[in-house]
């Protein structure tokens, strides 16, 4: 057993180390594989982004080069852009044309509105408020019109947008440099007020020398960062130029909001820049799934295989290994069973031998000392039964002795009923139950041949106690008949004297005696308790007829 447990646990331990071996292999492949993938991902994803923020730039520069006309101030110069811009099937919100106005220019600006169709249209700041001519010493850029036109769009037509936070620093920005700017994200002008970014192209003069107005297109900030849907491998977000620890997402539905960087105490996983309006933004992208979480997921699993596999093999090995131990035990107890069979047939053929020895000399005795051969074949009747009880009772007990108090029932010997037994239960060997056995039925058999002289049957008493202590314990047997005399009673037979007398005290390494009283006969029987309970005898028997045990 303990070199078996020692190859299955080696087997085991080979096992766990091979399948850790193999999971941490899988584990770096997986995560490199992974990492790549989503580094291919993203990659794409900013490609395209950058594919389309430079459509839009380029449309921007190209509807600023069309305009090359003094007259500036009018409110339909978007007319002749319409189908080109359409054409280009981009997906702006709202585009305007944006003049840059002096103070006497107030006039014609709000003659050219209304006569387009706008009524009561002035010249106003972003906030509504309106704007006084006398007052403006430098030029306002003020919307003069908007693509699409609707009542919403309409009414940003006469406004200054110099004063907007954000749109303000754009124009600037652009008027400085020339060329297109694009704006912070800020919440667009139009219906639903989404975030966005705005792209501010300057339209120059015939001479090119300054800036007479802007052409501006409003772009939904969900459209220029192509956020992803569920599927995808990650989470794109754009990081606010404004505030450093502040990052603009959009939800599945395309609305885009502010949170804070990091919200799940996670950096983005990778960071990568797009141009658009002369200005670098980042975008910032969160794997959904982490590539190391998947490794470890697989590597998990295949963790799980080889371990599972590694018990599978275990056992295997220990099923086979135990079924070749029980075949070998089968085998030996098979061996063990044939030698105790022997040793008990042996054993059976010296107890047979015995016991036919036995009858044979109560056969003998009792026929050659009979003086009637009725009362003979009465005798020998009983004899043989009382022999054939105990041996009964010895098969029972697996010939490993009987109780004592079991020799004086009826089926044993005659006018069991009549007496009265006292004395401790105690286990005699089979060789004490044969010879007690003989014993009891010959006392018994001459206890009531006839009545006494009072005219009653005998009242019997067979008691028995054990004194001493160890091996100096002895066996006190005493037989008692009342109401008899030596008169009354039938003289024992030869068989009897010499089996009271002799051959029952021999068998059990005692002594006794037999004397009437002047109201009872009395036979007395002493022994030494180890030939009564003869331990060695039991041993021996028990070793024999005991079941084997499997281990």
């Amino acid at each position: 057993m303990v070199r078996l447990g020692f190859i299955i646990a080696l087997v085991a331990i080979v096992g766990v180390l091979l399948s850790g071996l193999a999971a941490f292999r899988i584990y770096d492949q997986e995560s490199a594989v992974e990492r790549i993938a989503l580094g291919r991902a993203i990659d794409v994803h900013a490609s395209q982004v950058q594919d389309r923020l430079t459509e839009r730039e380029l449309l921007g520069r190209v509807a600023s080069g069309l305009f090359r006309t003094p007259a500036v101030i009018k409110a339909d110069m978007l007319k002749p852009l319409r189908s080109s811009i359409y054409a280009f099937k981009t997906d702006f919100l709202l585009a305007s044309w944006v003049v840059r106005l002096k103070g006497p220019e107030f006039a014609a600006a709000e003659a050219e509105l209304a006569n387009a169709g706008f009524p009561d249209i002035k010249i106003r700041h972003s906030d509504g408020s309106l704007i006084d001519p006398a007052t403006q010493s430098e030029p306002l850029d003020v919307v003069m019109d908007v693509e699409p036109r609707n009542d919403e769009t309409t009414a940003l037509l006469g406004k200054s947008l110099d004063d907007h936070p954000v749109l303000g620093q754009m124009f600037a920005r652009s008027l400085a440099d020339g060329k297109p700017e694009a704006s912070d994200p800020a919440r667009l002008q139009v219906p639903g007020g989404p975030i966005g970014i705005v792209l501010a192209a300057p339209v120059m003069s015939e001479d090119a020398t300054e800036a007479v107005g802007f052409i501006t297109f409003s772009y939904d900030l969900s459209a220029l960062m192509l956020t992803n849907d569920d599927m995808s491998l990650f989470s794109v977000v754009l990081k606010d130029p404004r505030q450093p620890n502040v990052e603009l997402v959009a939800d599945e539905r395309g609305k885009v909001s502010e949170r804070q960087t990091n919200p799940d105490g996670q950096p983005p996983t990778i960071v990568r820049t797009v141009t658009f309006g002369d200005r670098d933004w980042s975008l910032a992208y969160y794997a959904k799934v982490s590539p190391y979480v998947r490794a470890q997921q697989v590597a998990a699993i295949v963790a799980a295989i080889g371990l599972s596999l590694t018990f599978i093999v275990c056992g295997l090995f220990g099923y086979v290994t135990n079924s070749n131990i029980r075949l070998r035990r089968e085998i030996e107890i098979r061996i063990g069973f044939e030698r105790r069979l022997t040793a008990v047939i042996d054993e059976l053929n010296h107890r047979v031998k015995n016991i036919l020895a036995v009858i044979q000399s109560i056969v003998t005795r009792t026929l050659r000392h009979g003086s009637d051969m009725d009362v003979a074949r009465e005798l020998l009747i009983g004899r043989i039964h009382a022999m054939s009880n105990v041996v009964s009772l010895l098969s029972e007990s697996q010939w490993q002795g009987v109780m004592l108090k079991g020799l004086f029932e009826a089926r044993a010997i005659p006018h069991a009923d009549r007496i009265a037994v006292n004395g401790p239960d105690i286990a005699v060997s089979a060789r004490a139950a044969q010879s007690l056995s003989l014993l009891f039925f010959e006392l018994a058999s001459h206890s009531d041949e006839g009545l006494s002289l009072v005219g009653k049957h005998p009242h019997i008493v067979a008691s028995w106690e054990v004194s001493g202590d160890g091996a100096e314990s002895m066996f006190n047997f005493r037989w008692e008949e009342f109401n008899t005399s030596e008169a009354t009673r039938r003289p024992d037979s030869d068989f009897g004297v010499i089996l009271l007398d002799r051959v029952a005290p021999e068998a059990l390494g005692g002594t006794a005696k037999r004397y009437f009283t002047d109201v009872s006969y009395v036979y007395e029987l002493t022994a030494p308790m180890e030939t009564v309970v003869d331990m060695n005898e039991r041993d021996r028997t028990g070793q024999i007829s005991a079941p084997v045990r499997r281990n």
